[in-house]
This record gives structure tokens, C-alpha cells and sequence, in this order.
């Protein structure tokens, strides 16, 4: 496998190839990684290939889907970059109510394949993530308070070990890495293959948005969080504070009348300032946000879970720094249904995700935007019960910690030795091996 390579085997990059700046580009402009070898694969056999040239070069190994780490995982500074977005494809049996999803497929590939079924498992609300990075950290999304999370989702993997090994992981088969999947992360493998279980879902949405000033919101924020705890699961609760304005809503997944109906319940919060009602189709709602500017924007974030939004909670929700978006999104629902120790996602008893979030283009604000983030980040942090393994960014170890119980990370970690003893693969919110 060599620079020249065609027509079998993969393409293989090099600095100063043409595709090769294309290649490595991730969706926060402030990756700038430059691998010593890009590695498209287009099947499984590929994969196996590319971590043994990794083996044979002494390389350190990335793994990139939809390059949607905002610290840039999947791309290796001066190593060897897996990049599975050749393997896109999807194939759907709906009347198994099944999709076979590639590693390096999209959400909006999935969506786009199932919607014409009415079928959907759930998935982000940003189409041109990747279904990998999603699943394996646990996957929230419209239909998560229906069905689950994606990795509740899962039937079977097919997984690339750092051996180079092929191996399925089910809940028949391997079952310790089949728990280690649903929610531990990119440690344990390259996953090549997903099996999903899809729902009958239709093919429309609601959308429901009130704008009000933020000074003097706490009350109604309050309200707002009383009506979320009582909402059906088709309801999806969302909250956002961006310069001044408070955003309280909730998404709707299912017939747009029923939606209305339920929405008329937010009229308790009183009377905005600007009011948004939109019926969509579930796949317009799956896209609409979606980066126009895609990877040109330097973007940061810090999340946390929380049990409960508690009014210090509402407080620091309402200090959120100029600049900076902050946005809570209801869990519960089926996502609490799932025994805890059936995955190795950590957080059933959630009640909300918050996550501060803040993209820029220009360079010279990069300590500004980073620096008001994480102090919009830091006033809710004592409200805090953890946090989304997904949502990590430059947090470390200690990041880690926050997203499992120890138990769980206790057991992550004797699966991390059993499959990747060596820990290849620790360009990701790292599990170290258990040791030996």
C-alpha cells in the first residue's frame, strides 16, 4: 500500500498530494493536524490494512468519520489517519425495521436512506455527523426520549481491533465489548459496520420557538422546566440563551397537529417577544442545523448533565457569557428506561444536557471566545452530575471521570485491556487499559 496505489486496495495520501489539505480538514477550523499519511478506506479489508502499515511505521493512529471532535481526534499530528468516509453507505430492510450502516456513513446518509419508509432511529440534530462518533458515545436526538439513544439502538457492530482483527460484537456475541460500545467511546476499535433498529416514525415535526428578554427570566424558565418534566415523549424540551435573548421551545416528532395541541401548554410562560411555529419534514428538522459556513468556523464548547435545573442552575443559564450559545435539551423518557447496566452510557437519570458552545472565524479572538465559554461553562458547573462523553472537548482525564461512574469506567477499562491492550487507539476521550 503506497502513495500510487489504485484501483484496489485504498487511496493513500501524502503531504503535498492534491486531496490531501481536503482530507484532514475536520469541522472546527482550528484543527490544522497535519497527518503523515491519509488512509481512505473503502471497506473492511482497507481498515485492516491501514493499522497494519500504522504497526509496520510505528504510527500513531486517528480515526476520522464526520470530524466532529471539536479538539480534532481524528486527526493525527505527524500520524496515520483512518479516514472511513469512503464507507458511507447505507442499506435499509424495512420490514426487519433494519439498517446496515458503514463506519464512515453520516446522519443525514442514514436519514435519507429510512425516511422513505417513514422508518428512523434516532440521531443528532446536525446532518453531516458522523453516525459512528455518535453511536459510540451514546447518541441523543429527537427520537431519544421515544426510542433511546442510538446506542440503545444498536443490534450488532462490526469492529476492526487493534490486532487487526474482524470481529461482531452482539449481545449474543462478545458481549462485554457489545456493552463497551453503547457509550465507551472510539477506545475499543474501528467500527466498520453498524446494525441498527429502526422504528416507524412518519415523516413530519413540529417546531415550537418563544423568544423573551432575558433580565427577569428566571421565573419563567422555571415554568418552562415544570412543563418538560410532564411532557409525552414526542415532546423534546429546548432552552437557549444567546446574547440577551432567552429561546424556549420544544421539538415535536410525530403528527404536527398533536404537536400544536401540546404546545399551547407553553403559553403559561406568558407572552414573548417573538414567537416561531414551523411544521417540518423529519428530515428538514434532522438538517436545519446544519453549519452553511461547514468547516470554516473555530468553534469551542463545555457540557455538563444535570438532574435537575435547579434555580442556581436558571441563574447561571441566564449569566451566559456575550458571545457565547447555551443551550439545555430534555432527556428522560425511554433514555431512563434502559437498566444502567446495560450500556456503558452513564447518565440514564439525566434530566437536561447543557452544552456552551461559541464559533468564530477570526484568529486573533481565540483566547475571547474560548476564555467566555468555559466561564459560561464554570458558573453551572456546581449544578452539575456529570457529563456527555460527546460534549468533552480539551477536558483530559478528568473529563472522563465526569462522563462514567467509576464502576463503569472500572469495567470500560478491562475491556480497553482485553481488545487494545497497547491502547492504539487513544485519540479519543481516552480509556486506559486496565493494567495487567
Amino acid at each position: 500500500m503506497d502513495a500510487t496505489d489504485g484501483g484496489s486496495g485504498p487511496e493513500v495520501l501524502l503531504p503535498g498530494d492534491a486531496a490531501y489539505d481536503e482530507a484532514r480538514r475536520v469541522w472546527n477550523a482550528m484543527v490544522d493536524h497535519r497527518p503523515a499519511v491519509v488512509v481512505r478506506c473503502r471497506d473492511t479489508t482497507d481498515v485492516v490494512a491501514a493499522l497494519a502499515r500504522a504497526r509496520r511505521d510505528g504510527l500513531e493512529v486517528g480515526v476520522r468519520c464526520g470530524g466532529h471532535s471539536v479538539v480534532g481526534h481524528g486527526v493525527p499530528d505527524g500520524g496515520l489517519m483512518i479516514d472511513l468516509t469512503p464507507m458511507g453507505a447505507v442499506r435499509v430492510d424495512p420490514v426487519r425495521r433494519r439498517a446496515w450502516v458503514q463506519g464512515g456513513a453520516l446522519l443525514g446518509a442514514l436519514d435519507a436512506a429510512t425516511q422513505p419508509y417513514g422508518l428512523a432511529t434516532t440521531a443528532g440534530n446536525v446532518s453531516h455527523t458522523g453516525v459512528g462518533g455518535l453511536t459510540l458515545g451514546g447518541g441523543m436526538g429527537w427520537l431519544a426520549r421515544q426510542y433511546g439513544l442510538t446506542c440503545d439502538n444498536v443490534v450488532s457492530f462490526e469492529v476492526v481491533t487493534a490486532a487487526g482483527e474482524v470481529v461482531r460484537a452482539s449481545a449474543d456475541e462478545r458481549p462485554e465489548l457489545f456493552w463497551a460500545l453503547r457509550g465507551g467511546g472510539g477506545n475499543f476499535g474501528v467500527v466498520t459496520e453498524f446494525e441498527l433498529r429502526l422504528h416507524e416514525t412518519g415523516t413530519r415535526a413540529l417546531s415550537v420557538e418563544l423568544d423573551f428578554p432575558v433580565a427577569g427570566a428566571a421565573a419563567t424558565v422555571a415554568r418552562w422546566r415544570d412543563l418538560a418534566e410532564g411532557a409525552p415523549r414526542a415532546a423534546t424540551y429546548t432552552a437557549g440563551v444567546f446574547d440577551g435573548v432567552l429561546t424556549l421551545g420544544l421539538v415535536w416528532v410525530g403528527d404536527p397537529d398533536d404537536g400544536r395541541t401540546h404546545g399551547e401548554v407553553l403559553d403559561a410562560l406568558g407572552e414573548p417577544v417573538a414567537r416561531r411555529v414551523a411544521e417540518l419534514s423529519y428530515l428538514e428538522l434532522q438538517s436545519r442545523e446544519d453549519s452553511e459556513r461547514g468547516h470554516a468556523v473555530r468553534r469551542y464548547w463545555k457540557g455538563h448533565y444535570l438532574r435537575e435545573l435547579s434555580a442556581g442552575a436558571i441563574d447561571a443559564l441566564l449569566a451566559t457569557e456575550p458571545g457565547t450559545h447555551a443551550g439545555l435539551q430534555a432527556y428522560g423518557g425511554a433514555i431512563a428506561d434502559v437498566p444502567d447496566a446495560d450500556a456503558a452510557f452513564g447518565q440514564r437519570q439525566t434530566a437536561f444536557e447543557y452544552v456552551a458552545a461559541t464559533g468564530w472565524t477570526d484568529p486573533g479572538e481565540d483566547d475571547a471566545r474560548v476564555g467566555a465559554a468555559r466561564a459560561s461553562a464554570a458558573r453551572m458547573a456546581p449544578y452539575a452530575s456529570g457529563v456527555y462523553v460527546n460534549a468533552l472537548s480539551d477536558d483530559g482525564a478528568a473529563g472522563v471521570r465526569r462522563a462514567y461512574p467509576p464502576e463503569k469506567l472500572a469495567r470500560l477499562a478491562a475491556v480497553k485491556a482485553a481488545y487494545d491492550p497497547g491502547n492504539v487507539f487513544h485519540l479519543n476521550q481516552n480509556i486506559e487499559p486496565a493494567a495487567r
